[in-house]
C-alpha cells in the first residue's frame, strides 16, 4: 500500500512543473561542482555550485540539486560509474583513498573512461566530442597539480559530485542529443526478467536494485535501502534470480515511489518533513491541490510557521501561505478552533491523506507508522489533540504543544544524552493521527521526570510546568475515555474544579496551598528549598506518612504568613471536601492517581496566579 500510495504521488508531481520532479531515467542529486571544457577537451575552469540555505539559526553552504542521469545504487568492490555525473575518484581519478590504495582511483577513471566514451561516440555533437578529448587526454597521475583542480582540491576530494559544461553555455549532461543517447542506453539494458509489478500490476520488467531513500535522519549520507534483498536467507518460494525478485517490483513502480519519497524528504518539497525522535516524517495528499499540505502542518506543527521566509511563502504559493498563517496563529492564541472553518474553500474534503514515518535501521530503512485517512478525518483527530492537550498556561508557555515537544519533555535538560526514546515518537504520531490513547510509556516518562527534577530557574527546568501537566491530563482522559468512566473526568479539566471530592485531586490541591503558605510566610526571602522540593515525590505516592507532618509545619507557616487566615480556611475546606469515614488519607497512590494528584497540585498553584492577576488589574483600573 505504500508503494502504490508513492507511486501515485509521483503521477501528480510528474504532472506539476513547478516540482521539478526527475523523469524516468533520471534523479535529484547535489552536485558541488562542473567543470568547464573548452570544445578540445581542455579544463577551462572548475566552477563552484553551491547554494545557502537557513537550517535553523544558522546559514549553510549545500552542494546545488539538479536533475542528472539516474545514479547507480552501487555495491561490491568495483561498482560502476554513473552517467555525466559522478565524484572525482571516478571523473578526475583522484581521491582521498590513494594514499592507502593507489588503484582505488586508476581503475575507476578508466571504467569511467570506457563507459563514456562507448556512449558518447553515438551522439554527433559538440558537446560529447569535448567530454571524449577530455577522457583521452586526461592525465590520472598529475591532475593533482593542474591549477584549476588545485585550487578546490580539498574540497573536490571530499567526495562531492562534478558535472560538466562546455565553456560555460550549459551542462552537458542536459544537451539534447546526449539524452537521447542515455534514454535509449536504459531501454536497451532494462532488467530481462519480466514479472507481474506488485504495485501496478502489469507485466513489466523487474528491478534487481531500488534506489536508496536518502535524508531520514541518522541514517548513512549514501542513503538507505526501503526494499532489498541480499542474501539468499531472506529468499523464498524460489525467487532466486535476483535480487530483487522476492518483491517483483517493476523498473518504473521502483523509480516512481523512490523518487516521489526522495522528493518528499529533500528540500526541494516547500512542506518540511518533521523529526520527533528518531523518526521522520514526511506527508502528502492524493491531490495536485497543495492546500491540504499546508493545512495539515500549520495544525501539526504551527511554531514552524513563524520561520517561514517569504521565498519559502512564494514556493507554496501566497493561498497556501496565507491559510498556513491564519490556522496557526489561531492555535498559538488558543482561539477555538473547529474543522468547518479550517476545511473551509475546500471541495473534496474527503481526498486521501497519507503520514510516514520512517526511521533508520543501519543500511535499511524502517517503517515506523503508516497512516491513511479522508484528509477532514485527519483535521478532527489533530483537533481533538489539542483540546485534550488544552491547560491554563504557566509563565510565559504557549497554548499549544507540538508532538516533538512533548517527546522532548520526557529528557532530562541536564542530560548530555538529549535524545527521546527511540519508539516514543512513533507511538505519540499513531495516537495524535488516530485520536487513540497516548501511549503509556510517555506518562511513565513524564511521572519520572517530576520525581527526579527540581526547579532549577538557570537551566529553566521547572518540576511541574504547563506542557507535563498537559500531557498527564491528555494520557490520562484518553485513558479513562476509552474505559467509559466518566466520573474521573471531572478533574480532567482545562483548570481548576473546586467541587470535585477526588482524594489524589484534593490531595494535590492541598500540598499546593501549604507550599504556598510557606513561601508567603518567608517573605520577602526567597526560599532555597519548600516542601514541594523535599516532600512532593513521597506525598504524590505515599501520602498518609507525609501529610500529617506537612499539616504541622503548615500551622507554623500560616501563623507567620501574611494572609495565614485565608489558607486555614482553604486548607479546611479542602478537608470538608474528603471523605472522612474511615480513613481520609490514603496510604498509596497508584500510578493514575499520581497523575491527578499531579493536576490538582497544578490546578490550585495557577489558580493563586490568576488571583493575583486579577487583583493586580483591578487595582491598575482604579489607578491605585
Amino acid at each position: 500500500m505504500i508503494l502504490q500510495a508513492l507511486n501515485r504521488y509521483y503521477d501528480i508531481l510528474a504532472e506539476e512543473p513547478e516540482s521539478k520532479i526527475a523523469p524516468l531515467g533520471y534523479s535529484k542529486t547535489g552536485v558541488s561542482y562542473a567543470i568547464n571544457l573548452s570544445r578540445d577537451g581542455k579544463i577551462l575552469d572548475i566552477i563552484r555550485l553551491y547554494s545557502t540555505v537557513n537550517r535553523g539559526k544558522k546559514t549553510i553552504e549545500v552542494p546545488v540539486r539538479m536533475t542528472v542521469p539516474e545514479q547507480i545504487k552501487r555495491s561490491g568492490s568495483r561498482p560502476p560509474p554513473n552517467f555525466l555525473c559522478d565524484n572525482s575518484s571516478y571523473v578526475l581519478g583522484i581521491s582521498e583513498k590513494d594514499q592507502t590504495k593507489p588503484e582505488h582511483s586508476i581503475q575507476r577513471f578508466e571504467m569511467f573512461r570506457e563507459f563514456h566514451i562507448e556512449l558518447l561516440c553515438k551522439a554527433d555533437c559538440p558537446e560529447a566530442r569535448a567530454v571524449i578529448a577530455f577522457l583521452n587526454d586526461h592525465d590520472t597521475s598529475s591532475a593533482a597539480e593542474e591549477p584549476n583542480i588545485q585550487r578546490h582540491l580539498p574540497d573536490i576530494l571530499k567526495g562531492g559530485n562534478l558535472v560538466f559544461t562546455l565553456e560555460g553555455s550549459g551542462y552537458i549532461h542536459e544537451n539534447p542529443d546526449i539524452r537521447k543517447v542515455w534514454e535509449n542506453h536504459k531501454s536497451e539494458h532494462a532488467n530481462a526478467y519480466m514479472g507481474q509489478c506488485l504495485v501496478t500490476g502489469d507485466i513489466q520488467p523487474i528491478a534487481r536494485l531500488h534506489a536508496s531513500i536518502k535524508g531520514i535522519k541518522g541514517a548513512q549520507s549514501t542513503g538507505a535501502t526501503l526494499v532489498g534483498f541480499n542474501d539468499r536467507a531472506y529468499e523464498s518460494y524460489n525467487r532466486v534470480g535476483g535480487q530483487g525478485l522476492n518483491a517483483p517490483t517493476s523498473e518504473k513502480a521502483a523509480f516512481a515511489y523512490t523518487t516521489a519519497l526522495n522528493y518528499l524528504l529533500s528540500s526541494d518539497n516547500p512542506y518540511a518533513k518533521i523529526v520527533i525522535g528518531d523518526t521522520t516524517v514526511v506527508y502528502w495528499a492524493e491531490s495536485p491541490n497543495k492546500i491540504y499540505e499546508s493545512v495539515f502542518i500549520s495544525l501539526f506543527n504551527p511554531e514552524s510557521v513563524d520561520t517561514e521566509t517569504e521565498e519559502s511563502g512564494q514556493r507554496r504559493g501566497f493561498a497556501e501561505h496565507q491559510r498556513m498563517r491564519e490556522i496557526a496563529l489561531k492555535i498559538k492564541r488558543g482561539d477555538p478552533i473547529d474543522s468547518r472553518s479550517i476545511l473551509k474553500d475546500l471541495d473534496e474534503k474527503d481526498t486521501r491523506f497519507y503520514v510516514l514515518g520512517l526511521a533508520p535501521n543501519k543500511a535499511r530503512t524502517a517503517i515506523r507508522f503508516f497512516y491513511t485517512d479522508p484528509f477532514s478525518k485527519i483535521v478532527d483527530h489533530l483537533i481533538a489533540h489539542y483540546q485534550d492537550m488544552e491547560i491554563i498556561p504557566d509563565y510565559n508557555t504557549s497554548h499549544i504543544f507540538t508532538p516533538y515537544q512533548m517527546v522532548q519533555e520526557t529528557v532530562s535538560k541536564k542530560s548530555k544524552d538529549k535524545k527521546a526514546s527511540p519508539l516514543l515518537g512513533g507511538a505519540l504520531m499513531r495516537a495524535v493521527l488516530t485520536n487513540a490513547p497516548y501511549p503509556a510509556a510517555l506518562y511513565y516518562c513524564i511521572l519520572a521526570r517530576v520525581r527526579a527534577d527540581m526547579d532549577d530557574e538557570k537551566s529553566r527546568i521547572r518540576k511541574i510546568n504547563a506542557i507535563r501537566a498537559a500531557i498527564i491530563k491528555a494520557y490520562l482522559i484518553r485513558k479513562f475515555r476509552h474505559l467509559n468512566i466518566p466520573e474521573i473526568q471531572e478533574v480532567l479539566r482545562m483548570s481548576i474544579n473546586k467541587e470535585s471530592t477526588n482524594k489524589a485531586y484534593l490531595l494535590g490541591r492541598l500540598f499546593a496551598v501549604m507550599e504556598k503558605a510557606q513561601v508567603d510566610a518567608a517573605q520577602p526571602v526567597k526560599l532555597n528549598a519548600t516542601i514541594k522540593d523535599r516532600y512532593f515525590t513521597s506525598a504524590c505516592a505515599s501520602p498518609a506518612t507525609v501529610f500529617p507532618l506537612l499539616l504541622k509545619l503548615s500551622q507554623h507557616h500560616i501563623s507567620k504568613a501574611k494572609y495565614g487566615y485565608f489558607y486555614d480556611h482553604l486548607i479546611e475546606e479542602i478537608f470538608g471536601q474528603m471523605n472522612m469515614d474511615g480513613q481520609p488519607i490514603p496510604k498509596h497512590l497508584n500510578l493514575d492517581e499520581q497523575g491527578i494528584f499531579v493536576m490538582g497540585y497544578y490546578h490550585q498553584r495557577q489558580a493563586f496566579f490568576a488571583a493575583k492577576e486579577t487583583k493586580t488589574d483591578e487595582l491598575n483600573e482604579k489607578g491605585e
